[in-house]
């Protein structure tokens, strides 16, 4: 069990809404989807209600220093089959890159690379008081788009398994290219808390507002020692 899943969960209510492929940047098709995770009838692009409140509010603080830049959404709900699916085809990954072959790890080894994978990604839990937080509703991925529609430089990919991941990697760095990125990430930082949002600690992309990361990461602020999670887990 990770920390965050210890949070106590009292759900609003709050229905899962679209995302508009208007307003801000889709990544489509959907990644997963296309690698075949099983979403069913679900979208990856929606988010409960107050949440994509909360990202307009993200995007206009965005437009107001970077005019035409919007938030480019990677995925956002995400059922729990589909993030079973991602963990096991992660893990798969992995091990390839390791030259490893799944079936024939050591226990010592299939341990190693599965606490690699949970760096990353959340147990695909089915109870409901530990929910991962993309199936919440109330977590996405994203990152930005300029006013041409070209991506933005983070420096490293969504969903890469590495250090660079890390939203502070570049920090410290004297390279321009690195000052440069870690810029970037500290721009959709700014906008993105500034709406409410909280980052994942290992994932530069990653935010969620009102799931159990969230009030696990509010939590260690001041006047925030007894708030709770306001969205659990969704059926998709």
């Amino acid at each position: 069990m990770k920390p965050y899943q210890q949070i106590p969960i009292q759900d609003c209510g709050e229905p899962l809404v679209p995302i508009s492929g208007a307003e801000f940047a889709l990544v489509e098709p959907s990644p997963y989807a296309v690698l075949g995770a099983p979403y069913g009838d679900s979208s990856p692009y929606s988010l409960r209600g107050g949440v994509l409140a909360a990202l307009i509010q993200a995007q206009k603080s965005l437009q107001e220093q970077h005019p035409g830049w919007r938030i480019q959404v990677f995925d956002a709900f995400r059922p729990v089959a589909v993030q079973q699916f991602m963990v096991d085809h992660t893990f798969q990954e992995l091990c390839r890159a390791k030259g490893l072959t799944a079936k024939r790890l050591t226990t010592e080894q299939h341990q190693q690379i599965l606490e690699e994978v949970l760096q990353f990604w959340a147990i695909p839990s089915s109870d409901p008081a530990t929910p991962p937080p993309h199936s919440t509703g109330a977590a996405l991925d994203v990152t930005l788009v300029d006013y041409k529609g070209s991506a933005v430089n983070m420096g490293s990919p969504i969903d890469e398994v590495s250090p660079r991941s890390y939203p502070n990697h570049f920090a410290e760095s004297s390279d321009p290219d690195h000052q440069q990125f870690h810029a970037h990430r500290r721009l959709l930082w700014e906008v993105m808390t500034a709406a409410g949002f909280r980052q994942h600690p290992n994932e530069w992309w990653h935010f969620s507002l009102g799931d159990q990361l969230w009030a696990w990461l509010m939590r260690q602020e001041p006047d925030h020692a007894d708030i709770i999670a306001r969205y659990g887990g969704i059926r998709g």
